[in-house]
């Protein structure tokens, strides 16, 4: 068994907003993450984080990156874009598509609104369910906030790191948010 000491983070950033406010351009110049600009260079193993595919990360995909060795992608897009750029990326890789459980975001951009988290909330998202806490503190290190959305979403963060399913890790959603008023759409990406 292969035990993978950081996890790779990655971005593919299709600047689709403000550089010198983006998370996963800031993220990058901290090292924190690597950012790509090209699909091509993207990491050909691992899991891609975008909102509109349904199946959330859990338990079962572990393996995958710590054991071998995959990385985490973010696709860094608009929000006012996402649906087009998911096609347009996810037409190119073989990553497996990934979403996230329900957080509510601590960026300025999108304080407090379940689900509309920047690249670098939901990259360090994973992280920390993989049981990468520290590596997780490190990519939102770099902003104010960072550790705002830690303590925002401390309850049902260690709730879904402690999911032995993705199936348990749906249902634990309930229990921390009213999911019947959410518009589609406004899962994390």
């Amino acid at each position: 068994m292969i035990f993978v000491k950081e996890v790779g983070v990655h971005a593919l950033w299709l600047a689709q907003d403000d550089p010198k406010k983006n998370t996963a351009v800031l993220a990058n110049k901290r090292g924190n993450l690597r950012l790509h600009k090209k699909i091509s260079t993207i990491p050909r193993r691992g899991i891609i984080l975008e909102p509109l595919c349904g199946k959330v990360f859990g338990p079962e995909d572990h393996d995958l990156i710590l054991e071998r060795g995959g990385a985490i992608v973010g696709l860094d897009c608009s929000w006012a874009h996402i649906e087009a750029s998911v096609e347009q990326v996810m037409k190119r890789t073989r990553l497996q598509p990934r979403m996230l459980p329900l957080l509510l975001a601590a960026n300025p951009v999108n304080w407090g609104k379940p689900g509309r988290l920047t690249t670098a909330e939901a990259l360090a998202t994973v992280l920390f369910l993989l049981g990468r806490v520290e590596q997780a503190h490190e990519v939102l290190g770099a902003f104010r906030w960072g550790e705002r959305f830690f303590e925002l979403n401390k309850e049902p963060l260690e709730a879904y790191a402690a999911a032995t399913s993705s199936a348990e890790l749906v249902e634990l959603q309930f229990e921390f948010f009213d999911l019947r008023h959410l518009k589609s759409g406004d899962e994390s990406a």
